[in-house]
């Protein structure tokens, strides 16, 4: 489904030459485009140029997804090819995945975002297009089936899909509104937040979020604590309260979906490659940073 720039590749023959002809990993996000088209056209007749955002999940919706998702994963069966889909965010998908063999053997892998386990369609109501992501965030039902699914070893990886798109933007009518949000700086502490909850231990946040992404991409000497890998640390304090506000938010578009909550746990220190780059709220200037290198 095309989503941000209107990149989308769902040509069947396209696709399934794509699956036949490479080596490497493919990484999908899955939404089909008749299905969002034909929703889209059904609102529009009733709302005009005034559909509401309460009709995004119902718009870009759970069978969109679904009719998507069944098909790559068809495609890599068929194909034999290694398959990673991205930002998953219905129940349904959810029987597309498995847990029965270990990380390193499968050939079909599985992403949830941070927002769609902690957002609902219920939230539509007061966050209106800040939480407008592709693909959409759904129903209380559905993000149940997520946490069930990561926890049980169907979903590998948590991440963010992060798209700072401006204040502006967001603002703009639902029709006009970008897709996407800033999620990075808060990832880590909305995971831990869910740990406070229940939802989910500090060993399975660290295994989702540092481990298995660089085992499924493969990424050399990044994702975890060893002698002689790249030091890329955060220190959580997991019982140090703050408040997100526009002042503490050091996303460059100057808002995030999170603000006015309060997170019990605080990321105190980031280092990069080994080097201190975040301190309690100060960013400091440097160029840590480094290129990725990947295993073959």
């Amino acid at each position: 489904g095309s989503s941000t720039g209107n990149m989308l590749v769902d040509n069947e023959a396209v696709l399934e030459k794509i699956f036949l002809s490479t080596p490497m990993l493919i990484a999908v996000h899955c939404e089909d485009e008749t299905t969002i088209k034909n929703n889209l056209a059904a609102f529009k007749e009733q709302y005009g140029d005034d559909v509401p955002v309460t009709a995004h999940n119902l718009i870009r919706s759970a069978e969109a997804c679904y009719i998507s998702s069944s098909k790559a994963v068809a495609l890599a069966k068929r194909t034999g090819a290694r398959l990673h889909i991205f930002h998953l965010s219905t129940a349904k998908e959810m029987e597309l995945f498995t847990n029965k063999i270990p990380l390193e053997d499968k050939k079909i892998t599985a992403e949830v975002c941070v927002h769609h386990l902690w957002f609902t369609d219920e939230d539509y109501k007061t966050k209106g297009n800040f939480i407008k992501w592709n693909p959409a965030v759904k129903t209380a039902e559905d993000r149940a089936e997520l946490w069930k699914a990561l926890n049980d070893g169907r979903i590998d990886v948590i991440a963010t899909d992060h798209a700072p798109h401006t204040k502006e933007e967001k603002m703009q009518s639902y029709l006009n509104a970008p897709s996407g949000g800033p999620l990075v700086q808060h990832a880590v502490v909305a995971m831990f937040e869910a740990h406070h909850q229940g939802k989910i231990t500090v060993e399975k946040i660290v295994e989702k979020m540092c481990h298995n992404p660089a085992k499924i991409f493969k990424i050399e000497k990044r994702g975890f604590i060893r002698e002689g890998y790249h030091a890329d640390l955060v220190i959580v304090n997991p019982s140090l309260p703050w408040s997100v506000k526009p002042e503490n938010i050091l996303y460059k578009c100057g808002w995030s979906p999170f603000e006015g909550y309060t997170f019990k746990s605080r990321i105190t220190h980031t280092f990069v490659n080994g080097e201190l780059v975040y301190n309690n709220f100060k960013v400091k200037d440097t160029r840590a940073g480094k290129r990725l290198l990947f295993d073959r």
